[in-house]
Order: structure tokens, then C-alpha cells, then sequence
């Protein structure tokens, strides 16, 4: 299990922001249905979609600015993070994530 301290995004201005304008990326979780936009993002993140049980479902590293990322739409949870994330973390699917704001 890996605990992560994140930034829970709730209203549709955060997530349709999340973080875009900063200067590096931090951890932010948020819910949506099927997919995210890195579009006028500076940096490349590192992105986990979860499943129910909140286990790693769905794992994309370093995806770059400018980009669209989409998924099955019966994950919902969404962690962002700065690129190099699942590396240093050994992440896998199936790894169980404990988010705390």
C-alpha cells in the first residue's frame, strides 16, 4: 500500500484546471468519468486512475502537455501526479492507494 498526501480537486473550475498555470506538479485527486486533458500544462505527470477499492486500475507515465488520456468510464478516481511518481513508488496495477488531504 502507498500513502499519498494530494489536493482533493471538487468543483468543475478546479478539475477542468487542475494544473494548469503552475510551475510543477503536486498530487491532486478528483473524479470524472473517462478522461483528462494536459492541455496548457508546462511539465509531463504521471497519471493513476482507481478502481472502487481505490487500487491502481490504470497507469500512465509521463504523459505530456498537450495531450488527452482517456479511459474506461467505470473508473471514476483520478490521481495526478508529478512525473516520475510510479517509478519511485514502484507502482503496478493492483497497488492499493491511501490518499489523505
Amino acid at each position: 500500500m502507498l500513502k499519498l498526501k494530494v489536493k482533493r480537486l471538487e468543483n468543475p473550475i478546479e478539475k477542468a484546471v487542475g494544473l494548469i498555470g503552475r510551475k510543477k506538479a503536486y498530487p491532486v485527486i478528483l473524479e470524472t468519468h473517462f478522461g483528462i486533458h494536459t492541455i496548457g500544462l508546462r511539465f509531463p505527470i504521471d497519471v493513476l486512475i482507481l478502481d472502487s477499492q481505490k487500487r491502481a486500475a490504470v497507469l500512465k507515465e509521463s504523459l505530456s502537455p498537450n495531450r488527452i488520456f482517456l479511459w474506461n468510464p467505470r473508473y471514476r478516481i483520478v490521481l495526478e501526479l508529478p512525473e516520475g511518481t510510479i517509478k519511485k513508488h514502484n507502482i503496478q496495477k493492483g497497488t492499493k492507494i491511501e490518499t489523505s488531504l
